[in-house]
C-alpha cells in the first residue's frame, strides 16, 4: 500500500518498542519525557519528515508516520533517548503499512496492551496526534487514522465487556497492597507522583482501602493538592520526603522522573515498608532491597497478576477484533479512495473537454442542434463511465496502481508524473 499523499517512496511505518520484548529496565532506556518527545518532533520536522506522531508510556515507546526506511524513524527515537540503535535491534519492532495500521488499532484498542483491556493508551495516542498537528507534522491520512482508531477504542469500550471490572497497572497495585498487607485500613500509605498512573492509584486505594491515612507528595505541589481536595487527604512538600518515608508502611511511587528517586541512602527505616514502583523509567533503586523488611514490587510483576476479571475479558477479544476490522475496512476504503481519487476527477476533466470539443463541433455542423439536450445526455454519460472507472478501482481484486497507470497511459491525462 502506497499512500497518495506521500510520494511513491514514502510508507506508512511503526516502529518502536513495548513490554513484550523490552524488560522495564529497557523500556527506560528509551522511554521519552514532555521535553524529548518535543525535540524529536522537531528534529524529524528539520529532517524533512513530513508527518508522524510518538507516543511514550509506562509500557511502550512508538512512533506512527512516514518514510522512506524505518532506519528514519528508529533513528529519532535512539537520538532522544538513553537507547541506543543495537539495542533497538535486539527488541524494538517495525511494521509497514497494512501491518502498521493494524497495530496502532491493537494498541488504542487494549487489545495490545500488557493487561488486556487498559484503555489508558487511547489518551496518549490523542494527545500525541494534538502536538504533532500543532507541530504541522499530522498530514490528512494520520488524523483519519488516529480518529478511526478512537472510534474503535469508543465502540469497544461501549459495545464489549472487554474493560469490564476494574484492572488495570494501578488496580493490579491495590489489589497487591490488599492481599499482602494486613490491617490496610490503618497503615500509613505515602503515594509519591500524582500523575495519570498515581492518580488512578491514589482513587482505588482509597475506594478498595477506606484508608484515611494516606498521604501525597509531588515535585508540583499544587498538583498534589489539587487531587487530595477531590479526595480530603494529606499533602507534604517534597522536601518532607525523606521524613515521609520513615513513617510510612507502604510506599508507591509513580513519578514521571527519568533517574531514580528513591534509593537506599535516603531511607531511615525503624519498620517494615512495601514499595511498588509504578514507573517507567523505575524510580525506586534496586539496592533498597539490601535493606532488611524492605519489599520491592514493581509494575512488570503486577502486570502478571492475573484474576478472573482478566480471564473473562478474553473471552470479547473476537467481538472487539470484528469492530476493528469493520472500521478498519471504512479506513482503507477511503485510503483506496484517496489514491484514485485524483485519477477519476483528471479523467473527468479529460471527458468534459472531449465533451465540450464535440458539442462546439456538432454546434456548428447541425441545424436546430439543442445543446442543452446535448449537454445533459453527454454529462450523464461521463457520469457513468466514471462511475464504472471507479468502481472498478475500489474492487478487492483490482490492482489498483498498474489500473490507474493504465487509465492515466489510455487518456493521456499524466497524474503520476506529477
Amino acid at each position: 500500500m502506497e499512500n497518495s499523499n506521500q510520494s511513491k517512496h514514502h510508507y506508512f511505518y511503526s516502529v518502536g518498542l513495548s513490554y513484550k520484548k523490552a524488560d522495564a529496565e529497557m523500556r527506560g532506556k528509551f522511554s521519552l519525557d514532555t521535553l524529548a518527545k518535543t525535540r524529536l518532533l522537531e528534529q524529524a520536522k528539520s529532517e524533512g519528515i513530513e508527518s508522524l506522531i510518538v507516543s511514550s508510556t509506562c509500557n511502550r515507546t512508538e512512533i506512527y508516520g512516514f518514510a522512506e526506511h524505518p532506519f528514519q524513524l528508529i533513528k529519532l527515537i535512539c537520538e532522544n533517548s538513553n537507547g541506543s540503535v543495537e539495542e533497538f535491534q535486539k527488541v524494538g519492532f517495525v511494521y509497514k503499512n497494512q501491518e502498521a495500521i493494524s497495530h496502532i488499532f491493537r494498541v488504542g484498542t487494549g487489545l495490545d496492551s500488557q493487561i488486556l483491556g487498559d484503555f489508558e493508551i487511547i489518551s496518549q495516542i490523542r494527545s500525541s496526534f494534538t502536538q504533532s498537528k500543532a507541530m504541522g507534522l499530522a498530514n490528512n491520512f494520520i488524523e483519519r487514522l488516529v480518529n478511526a482508531v478512537i472510534q474503535a477504542s469508543k465502540k469497544i469500550k461501549n459495545d464489549t465487556e472487554i474493560s469490564s471490572g476494574a484492572t488495570s497497572v494501578s488496580f493490579a497495585a491495590v489489589q497487591y497492597i490488599i492481599k499482602n498487607v494486613e490491617d490496610i485500613g490503618n497503615k500509613n500509605i505515602l503515594l509519591f507522583g500524582t500523575g495519570k498512573i498515581g492518580r488512578n492509584t491514589c482513587e482505588n486505594l482509597v475506594k478498595h482501602t477506606k484508608n484515611e491515612h494516606i498521604t501525597l507528595i509531588n515535585r508540583t505541589k499544587d498538583k498534589a493538592e489539587k487531587l487530595a481536595g477531590k479526595l480530603n487527604l494529606i499533602v507534604k512538600d517534597y522536601s518532607e520526603l525523606h521524613l515521609e518515608l520513615q513513617k510510612a508502611d507502604v510506599v508507591v511511587v509513580a513519578t514521571g522522573a527519568q533517574n531514580p528517586t528513591v534509593d537506599k541512602a535516603i531511607l531511615n527505616l525503624k519498620k517494615p515498608l512495601l514499595i511498588l514502583d509504578l514507573s517507567i523509567p523505575k524510580n525506586v533503586n534496586a539496592d533498597v532491597e539490601s535493606l532488611d523488611g524492605v519489599s520491592l514490587v514493581h509494575m512488570d510483576y503486577l502486570s502478571q497478576l492475573t484474576d478472573e476479571t482478566l480471564e473473562n475479558r478474553k473471552n470479547h477479544i473476537p467481538a472487539a477484533e470484528a469492530i476493528i476490522e469493520e472500521i478498519k475496512e471504512e479506513f482503507n476504503l477511503w485510503t483506496k479512495g484517496r489514491k484514485f481519487a485524483p485519477t477519476i476527477h483528471a479523467l473527468k476533466e479529460k471527458l468534459n473537454a472531449i465533451k465540450n470539443s464535440e458539442l462546439n463541433f456538432q454546434s456548428k455542423k447541425i441545424t436546430d442542434f439543442n445543446e442543452e439536450q446535448a449537454e445533459i445526455i453527454s454529462a450523464r454519460i461521463i457520469q457513468k463511465i466514471t462511475t464504472q472507472f471507479a468502481n472498478h478501482l475500489k474492487d478487492d481484486n483490482t490492482m489498483v496502481d498498474e489500473s490507474i497507470e493504465w487509465i492515466e497511459k489510455v487518456f493521456k491525462i499524466g497524474i503520476t508524473a506529477k
